[in-house]
């Protein structure tokens, strides 16, 4: 148990900031998770506007502390690529059949 004035204020910030982290880790993976949704529902456009909130997000969070720079660029890279495959799949310039030139 603490003795000293500045221990006890230092148990209570800390109890305080893990609370924060709490929250902001919360935050962060619920943005991942509704990114996985939106890929999962095949929607390029949605999914790029998904993954740049998703970003911008590992980012400040990165800046904060929360995680780790790597760990934020690691997360970004992987969700990159799954929006890249997802853009593969759809190609944004699909006709109808029989409307094309040949």
């Amino acid at each position: 148990m603490a003795h000293s004035l500045s221990a006890k204020k230092r148990i209570r910030q800390n109890e305080k900031q893990r609370a924060c982290n709490r929250a902001r880790r919360s935050v962060l993976k619920t943005r991942v998770r509704a990114f996985t949704e939106a890929l999962t529902g095949g929607d390029p456009a949605l999914a790029d506007n998904k993954y740049r909130e998703t970003c911008k997000l590992l980012d400040r969070e990165a800046s904060r502390g929360l995680i780790h720079p790597n760990t934020a660029a690691r997360r970004k890279s992987r969700l990159a690529r799954r929006l890249n495959a997802l853009k593969q799949k759809t190609p944004a310039n699909t006709t109808i059949q029989g409307t094309a030139e040949a």
